[in-house]
């Protein structure tokens, strides 16, 4: 975002976890309005839409103080001009001087709902496509998406405040809509989340009013079997009875040329003719083809315990993490993370870690099974018959790669729309037992990424946690290279923390894939 233009808070903006609602008189509002028009201002507006564009002129001429004299001495017949011929005037330069301008004579229009980094936008406008509406309430992805394309996204989507700035015709809806409330990682509620579960209805309602040509939406994989098939059933019969035939397909980044397997439900529909997703071209690429060279290494502890026992070539591919076996995680008793081990200490916690897995414990403790629960000093006592056991149980626990701890039991809750879902909570009734102190995000490092093989599916939360081999050391995953494991173009714009970077990463689409797609819903369009 250019310097001289800052969003600031206002009275009626209300910001929580990133998250930003603001009124329909704040500067944020006033500049989606304002960069909407000077995109698109060969559309006619009404009386007021007008009065609103000079209002936010002024406004913009506000914060520019080198302005803002000249603001006070025009009338609103001369910044009615501005608006009308915005490239005559360097003023607008936030707004023009981008990496991704509107390609000339377009082909067709779209609108980009939940729109984060703009992925979908990239490609659609690589194919010749002018964006004529976005929306987005995410303040650091506002700010990207300004940066990248000149345009500030309108605010929740769930406001009518909002929706009417959707023009009436436009020939594709594109919508990233939100994923959490049908993710794998998540509370898997689909429907039942009050909040993002009923997004796509949003989706729903702006296809009955404006009734473009076709749509494109992309979600999580999960979303396929959420609730039984359930709630993809409800999305599909929803749309088809707006008239739109529909097809859906779950596809595989690591196909589109990308170095990341990312595996995403890809759901498009026009009123004519059914969309093939079958048979797209496979192309291939290594995490090698991504990296960068000469960065700065990582200098922290867990780097310097795992080069100590480790070379770079061994450390390919491994997982640091304590909550699965196998030859490609390295636990972290393994390198000493809480404490040195003894021979006796690992072999014990090696054999809990594929124990407490297995369903017969369940039976035994009387709950439902869930993958790692705790096992009783009885229980471990079975698969491991050395006197040495309770020394080394308590040796684990005083050393934290052991918690002593209750099961837990499956409850079913239901919302206040009396949707069911399930949650696990402690069983006091029950005796206690010992588990291995687990979980992938436990760690400064959750991976290191093989460069002759595809990066795993990049997610929010521990995106900071990947880490690529460099000049013999070891350093996390920078923003460029999360850029081009998304696909996203070299000129795309990415100036801001590590932190919030990686967040926008975690949650956007993959550039080539939505390319792909979207072509074959643009030519199935243009036969009719």
């Amino acid at each position: 975002m250019a310097k001289n233009m800052k969003l600031q808070a206002f009275p009626e903006e209300i910001t929580e976890d990133g998250l930003k609602i603001y009124g329909e008189t704040s500067f944020e509002n006033q500049m989606a309005v304002l960069s909407h028009y000077l995109h698109n201002n060969e559309v006619k507006v009404t009386k007021k839409r007008k009065e609103e564009i000079i209002s936010s002129i002024r406004e913009f001429l506000s914060r520019k103080q080198f302005r803002q004299e000249m603001d006070e001495g025009l009338s609103d017949e001369e910044v009615w001009k501005v608006a009308e011929s915005p490239l005559q005037y360097n003023m607008f330069d936030v707004f023009f001087k981008i990496p991704f301008p509107t390609p000339p004579n377009p082909r067709f229009t779209f609108i980009d709902l939940f729109a984060g980094m703009g992925g979908f936008r990239i490609a659609m406008q690589q194919l010749g496509g002018k964006c004529v509406y976005s929306s987005e309430f995410k303040a650091s992805a506002q700010q990207v998406y300004l940066a990248n394309y000149g345009e500030l996204p309108f605010g929740d989507i769930t406001k009518e405040s909002t929706k009417r700035y959707i023009p009436d015709h436009f020939d594709i809806l594109c919508a990233g809509f939100p994923c959490q409330a049908f993710s794998a990682a998540g509370a898997r509620k689909g429907f039942a989340d009050e909040t993002r579960g009923t997004l796509f209805f949003e989706v729903a309602r702006i296809l009955k009013e404006k009734r473009p040509k076709g749509f494109f939406l992309e979600n999580v994989e999960g979303l396929v079997n959420h609730d039984g098939g359930r709630t993809l059933r409800i999305i599909l019969d929803t749309l088809r009875s707006l008239g739109y035939k529909v097809n859906h397909r779950v596809l595989d980044a690591s196909d589109f040329g990308v170095a990341q397997a990312r595996r995403r439900i890809y759901i498009v529909g026009t009123f004519d003719n059914e969309v093939s997703l079958d048979d797209f071209p496979v192309r291939k690429a290594t995490v090698a083809n991504v990296l960068e060279q000469g960065k700065p290494l990582s200098d922290n502890r867990i780097v310097k315990l795992l080069l100590k026992r480790f070379s770079l070539d061994e450390l390919y591919g491994k997982s640091i993490k304590d909550k699965r076996g196998g030859d490609d995680n390295i636990h972290s008793w393994e390198i000493g993370i809480k404490g040195e081990t003894t021979k006796a200490e690992r072999a014990l916690l090696d054999k809990i870690l594929t124990e407490r897995r297995k369903k017969k414990w369940a039976e035994q403790w009387g709950i439902d099974w869930m993958d790692g629960m705790p096992l009783s000093r009885e229980m471990i006592a079975s698969f491991y018959q050395g006197k040495d056991l309770d020394e080394l149980l308590e040796s684990l626990v005083k050393k934290r790669y052991l918690v002593y701890e209750y099961p837990k039991k499956r409850v079913t809750k239901k919302t206040d729309s009396g949707v069911s879902y399930n949650v696990r909570v402690v069983d006091e009734s029950k005796p206690q037992g010992y588990n291995i102190v687990a979980g992938k995000l436990s760690f400064d490092i959750s991976k290191i990424l093989d460069p002759n093989d595809v990066a795993p599916t990049l997610v929010a939360m521990d995106m900071n946690k990947l880490f690529v081999g460099d000049d013999g050391g070891l350093r996390r995953l920078t923003l460029r290279e999360g850029l081009r494991l998304f696909g996203y173009p070299e000129e795309y714009v990415l100036d801001m923390s590590e932190r919030d970077g990686y967040d926008l990463l975690g949650n956007t689409v993959v550039v080539p894939v939505i390319k792909a797609v979207a072509e074959r819903l643009i030519n199935e369009i243009s036969k009719h």
